[in-house]
């Protein structure tokens, strides 16, 4: 008699369950029912600024958090200027936070996994987050911009960098960038 008891708690069990979630599934779908599709309304913004990459002095904007036997994995944590301008001490119009990480045996390819967060004007306060290869021995590099927030929520589109300076001596570099990006 007790398996005959346990068939039954169990199929009791599963209708009480089921019901739940259909129950639960129901709600949550009804409560987006009434979403709209509105027309495409996307603005493309193209940005351009300067990304000052600094290794070496007393107040380095990147430093490097792994530093194996060989470059291949060295990864580095940054905090760098965003400016208007190639000089160092020219208008900040935000920061590059993130990290970059040598990913490739075989050539010099970095790994960018950076927000560029803006602090001058209208996208005071907004991001872009970009994410792909960049290949640092190209005259241009692309890499895509995922996402963003503030003016630039739900951006998509590409940064092209091209290296304007860099210091074969401490390893500084300034590097240009200019954005197309497509947003809400």
């Amino acid at each position: 008699m007790a398996p005959l008891q346990t068939f039954t708690l169990f199929s009791l069990y599963l209708s009480l369950v089921s019901t739940i979630a259909i129950t639960a599934n129901g709600s949550f779908s009804q409560h987006f029912a009434t979403t709209k599709l509105t027309p495409n309304a996307q603005k493309m913004t193209r940005l351009h600024f300067y990304f000052h990459d600094i290794v070496s002095g007393k107040h380095p904007t990147a430093i490097a958090i792994i530093r194996p036997k060989s470059a291949f994995g060295m990864t580095a944590i940054v905090d760098d200027p965003l400016t208007l301008d190639t000089k160092p001490r020219s208008k900040v119009v935000g920061r590059a936070q993130g990290l970059y990480a040598l990913a490739s045996k075989h050539n010099k390819a970095l790994l960018m996994a950076m927000n560029f967060a803006f602090s001058y004007g209208k996208y005071n306060g907004s991001t872009l987050s970009v994410l792909g290869r960049n290949p640092v021995l190209d005259a241009v590099r692309e890499m895509p911009v995922i996402g963003g927030s503030g003016v630039f929520r739900f951006a998509r589109g590409y940064a092209l960098a091209n290296t304007v300076r860099f210091n074969l001596r401490n390893g500084d570099a300034v590097v240009r960038y200019n954005a197309t990006i497509m947003h809400g």
